[in-house]
Parts: C-alpha cells; sequence; structure tokens
C-alpha cells in the first residue's frame, strides 16, 4: 500500500502490514507499541515504510497531525499481544519511540532520537541534537551519535560507545561503561555497579562519576590537566602512575595531574564502597580486547 501525507488523515490497517507512506522534510515519525518490538532503520528514501507482523485482531494505526507521523498498535482483545514492527524512515527524521514490555532497536538516525519503554532492552546506533533513552528493567546501549545525550535505566547496565556530546546517565542496579568518548561534561552515577570512562578529558570540562557499591575507573590520557577530588569510605585509590596525595584525609582528599589550573578539567569521583583506579588508555584497551 502506498499513500502520501497530503492525503492521509488517520488509515487502520488491520491484518498483516506492509506499507509506505511519502513524507515530506521535516516530519516527526512518533511510534507508540506497549507489547512486542520496535525496529526503525535509516534509509535514504523520502518515504516511510511500516511492516509490521501481527494478529487480525490487532489493528495498526497510522495518523497525520501537523508534521508528525504517528504509528500506534492497538488491538480488539482485552489484553495487549507482541507486534512486531519494521519500520524504514528517511535517516534526518526525528524519532519518538514509545512502549512499554517492548524492545526497541535503532539504527543508523541522523536526528534527534528519544526512547522510552518500561519492560525492555533499547540499542540505538546513531543519533543528533538530542538523544534520550530511557527504560525500566532492561539495558541501555547507544553508539555513534553526535549529541548531547541522556540515558537512564533502573535494573540493568548501561553502555556508550563512539559518541561526542555532553553526557548524563544513571542506573540503579547495573554497570555503566562510557568507551571513546569525545565530552566536556559527563555525568554517570548508579547505585550498585560498577563506572568505567575512557574518553577525553577537556580543559574546562568537568567530570562526575559516582557510585555506592562498586569500583570506578578511569581512563586518564597522557596530556591531561585536572584536579581530581575522590570520596570513598571503604576504598583504595589505585593508580598506575605516581599521584601526590600526601597528608590528605584517607576518605577525601583532591590531588592535580598535567598543568593543574584554573583551566584544568574538574573531575570528581565518589564511591562508598569500592576502589577508584586510575588507568593509561592503553590499559583500558588491553582490558577491553
Amino acid at each position: 500500500m502506498l499513500g502520501t501525507l497530503a492525503t492521509l488523515a488517520t488509515l487502520l490497517l488491520v491484518g498483516q502490514t506492509d506499507t509506505t507512506i511519502g513524507v515530506p522534510a521535516g516530519t516527526r515519525l512518533e511510534v507508540s507499541n506497549p507489547s512486542g518490538s520496535i525496529v526503525v532503520k535509516g534509509w535514504k528514501q523520502s518515504g516511510v515504510r511500516i511492516h509490521a507482523e501481527h494478529e487480525n485482531s490487532d489493528v495498526i494505526e497510522l495518523t497525520l497531525e501537523g508534521s508528525v507521523l504517528r504509528v500506534k498498535t492497538t488491538t480488539r482483545r482485552s489484553s495487549p499481544r507482541e507486534v512486531n514492527l519494521i519500520i524504514s524512515a528517511p535517516a534526518s527524521m526525528p524519532l519518538m519511540l514509545s512502549g512499554v514490555q517492548t524492545n526497541i532497536d535503532v539504527d543508523g538516525a541522523q536526528a534527534s532520537v528519544t526512547v522510552e519503554t518500561v519492560n525492555g532492552e533499547v540499542n540505538c546506533r546513531g543519533g543528533s541534537g538530542f538523544v534520550s533513552l530511557k527504560s525500566v528493567d532492561g539495558a541501555v546501549a547507544l553508539q555513534q551519535a553526535k549529541a548531547r545525550i541522556d540515558i537512564n535505566t533502573v535494573n540493568e547496565n548501561v553502555s556508550v560507545a563512539d559518541v561526542a556530546g555532553e553526557i548524563s546517565t544513571t542506573t540503579v542496579s547495573g554497570d555503566i561503561a562510557l568507551r571513546n568518548v569525545e565530552s566536556s561534561s559527563v555525568e554517570a552515577a548508579t547505585v550498585s555497579g560498577e563506572v568505567l570512562y575512557a574518553g577525553t578529558i577537556t580543559d574546562g570540562g568537568h567530570y562526575h562519576f559516582a557510585t555506592h557499591n562498586g569500583d570506578v575507573t578511569l581512563g586518564l590520557p597522557e596530556k591531561a590537566n585536572a584536579t581530581i577530588s575522590v570520596s570513598t569510605f571503604n576504598g583504595d585509590l589505585d593508580a598506575s602512575f605516581p599521584v601526590n596525595v600526601a597528608g590528605a584525609s584517607k576518605h577525601r582528599f583532591s590531588f592535580g595531574i598535567g598543568a593543574s589550573g584554573a583551566r584544568a578539567a574538574r573531575i570528581d569521583i565518589e564511591t562508598f564502597n569500592g576502589d577508584i583506579k586510575l588507568r593509561r588508555p592503553a590499559e583500558l584497551d588491553e582490558q577491553h580486547e
């Protein structure tokens, strides 16, 4: 089935779905699917293709309101069944995707991406401008984004790699791993899990890493200039290179590396029950191999 936004108001698709709709530049895609999966793949064509695997009792509702194309799954049954959506959309199309018992996967996005699910994994490759990924009970992974990044989960791990931009990420029961990051502002916090950061330390930047029960491992580039503040109740500082912390308190102290001064980065590291490990980037690369 082929439609255009000029003629589409609301379209209900029953049974197996494979529909392509032409969209003008500037259209945002919003997808809501309570159960199953949402997969969005960026492509070079100007249309949006929606392919869905579902029962005849399930309905795919397509609605145009202004510059927003909405895709919503509903059912005639008392409880929702799984619907698996596979959508091809222009790579430059902003995305807002949501679900409940839903795994969500984005591949090849070149615009803003907002994802929210309750019980499902989130995987995103790409994104620009602003990327927000949230799950309550599911792991979250992001790669190859250039954006302001906000990632939250509760009961699983966070993995970020090959990105550039400000980063804020939290989890309650899970590890946080940030690798190959270019950023001047990073906040990463978990309650029960480890935190790892391997990326740039920019002059004037601010970096905050915290965990209640776990280690914090930080890769420090050799030419980094930073003032590092450490706070730990039951843990040790383990550095692969000499640091001058003579005369400092056992649990709370600061020290500088490189040409620490007014333009130096500020790095705050906190853990209640865990060690703080400062490593050369090459050492983290060896551990990752």
